[in-house]
């Protein structure tokens, strides 16, 4: 993969034990999994949100060929250009899509009540236990 996004380097103070069990999921499915992270290190909501769920991969050993980066600009009239924008349909980052197989199980978008890595991690639950 060549591009990163700097948001996505692990918060250094995240503290796993606090989410034993999300950790517990990703740790369980993390070899089969694939995680495609569209942001911007210009955008603050992938600012405020995407050093956790990198810390939160790192903690459950997923591996770094496993996790996509996908560095989306934004356009005067708001819309989002990069990477595989327009084959996933995104519109407001950060957005994940996490995969099996090629199949999308689960989807972020944006903004939930509970951070990046519980909201995949419930949906992940749900789609494969």
């Amino acid at each position: 993969m060549s591009e990163t996004l700097e948001t996505m380097e692990p918060n250094p103070v995240w503290v796993k034990d606090a989410y034993s069990d999300t950790v517990d999921v990703l740790t369980r499915h993390s070899q089969d999994l694939v995680f495609k992270i569209w942001g911007g290190d210009w955008c603050k909501d992938c600012r405020a949100q995407l050093p956790d769920f990198g810390a939160a991969l790192d903690a459950a050993g997923v591996p770094d060929a496993n996790v996509h980066h996908y560095p989306v600009e934004k356009e005067d009239d708001g819309s989002k250009t990069g990477p595989q924008v327009e084959e996933y349909g995104i519109e407001y980052i950060p957005t994940v899509v996490v995969e099996r197989g090629g199949e999308e199980i689960a989807r972020f978008v944006e903004e939930e009540p509970v951070p990046i890595s519980v909201h995949l991690a419930q949906k992940i639950d749900a789609a494969l236990e």
